[in-house]
């Protein structure tokens, strides 16, 4: 049976993802989940990635390694810059949740809306789309927005407002291509807010787990 060590940085997600994860893997995972919410509220409050939040993550990743797993993700999007500087250090391979959203969102279009409810959110998941299109040689123009009180419903966990508000944000979107929800606790919105755009809306956490599924059917 498959280890995968899953790094969590908000409640709603750690309830739902391993379930899912499961459920697009199609075999029984041993899955070993770690909760640490001072990864994004940190940042959130301060404004940046500390180096000492940087450090944190590394012991978390570290301790990660020691369950043994064949995989590591991390479900936050706030954490990839810090989760691409680790990587060379940690044994085991690590998905960041964001990585295969990122890489299609590029190849649908060149415009390109990024909604999010975290502030902290915005800038690494615009740095993660202009990597990934430079890595495929083309051209994209972002643009991104928060929502701040649907993130302090998330947090309280009053999933009704923050979905409410999301969807709020959604029907503004006009004029592109295609729509990154940028957390994955935005994830169970994508089919209705796609209804709503009329376009292409992508959540991180289905993909990364199609994503997680093909890198241990290679392994």
């Amino acid at each position: 049976m498959k280890r995968i060590a899953l790094v969590h940085t908000v409640r709603p997600v750690l309830a739902s993802f391993s379930q899912l994860l499961e459920q697009v893997v199609g075999q029984p995972l041993k899955i070993h989940n770690l909760l640490d919410e001072f990864l994004a509220s940190d940042p959130a409050e301060i404004g940046y990635f500390s180096n000492e939040n940087r450090n944190r993550l590394f012991n978390d990743l570290k301790s990660c390694e020691l369950t043994k797993a064949d995989l590591i993700v991390v479900t936050c999007s706030t954490l990839t810059p810090a989760v691409q500087l680790i990587r060379p250090f940690i044994n085991v391979p690590i998905v960041a949740i964001d990585d295969a959203m990122t890489e299609q969102a590029v190849r649908i279009g060149r415009r390109i809306k990024i909604v999010a409810t975290a502030m902290s959110t915005l800038k690494p998941t615009i740095a993660k789309l202009e990597q990934e299109a430079k890595l495929a040689g083309v051209e994209i123009e972002v643009d991104a927005q928060d929502h701040e009180p649907a993130y302090t419903a998330m947090r309280a966990g009053d999933m009704s407002t923050h979905d409410r508000l999301v969807l709020e944000m959604i029907r503004e979107v006009k004029g592109f291509d295609c729509i990154v929800l940028a957390q994955a606790s935005m994830g169970h919105l994508q089919h209705q807010a796609q209804e709503i755009a009329g376009v292409p809306v992508l959540a991180s956490p289905i993909l990364c787990c199609q994503k997680v599924k093909k890198m241990l059917e290679e392994m």
